[in-house]
């Protein structure tokens, strides 16, 4: 899977969450100013790399995503792994463990969620 740059991740993230769009309705949803001309090749890139695809109606494009999220997240951690954690997932949990400077309460619920228990509406809000 090709790796995204900053504004192709833009991009993506309104796909994934709008879901089907025209270009000007992206355009509206990108978190800073872009003109028309940069936002095309982003979605030209993207086509290229098959992370998103196209469908003409009329004379408009709509596009979407091709790659879901969760695939995405998931080989961007594995690179993020490979890169700074010595490919473990125990480098980057004490990494992380350590620069959060989490409490001993907030270990403890990492413990019961990694126990099988369900995930507190905390650990939810921090996903999103």
């Amino acid at each position: 899977m090709a790796e995204f740059t900053k504004g192709e991740l833009e991009v993506m993230r309104i796909l994934w969450v709008h879901g089907e769009m025209k270009p000007a309705g992206i355009q509206e949803k990108f978190p800073r100013r872009i003109k028309n001309s940069a936002l095309r090749s982003y979605l030209t890139i993207l086509l290229e790399k098959e992370h998103v695809s196209r469908r003409k109606v009329g004379k408009a494009y709509f596009y979407k995503p091709a790659t879901h999220q969760e695939s995405a997240f998931r080989h961007t951690l594995r690179s993020l792994l490979e890169t700074f954690c010595g490919g473990t997932t125990e480098g980057l949990l004490v990494h992380l463990i350590k620069s959060e400077k989490l409490s001993e309460k907030e270990l403890l619920e990492l413990k019961r969620v990694a126990d099988g228990g369900e995930s507190s509406p905390k650990a939810e809000e921090r996903r999103e």
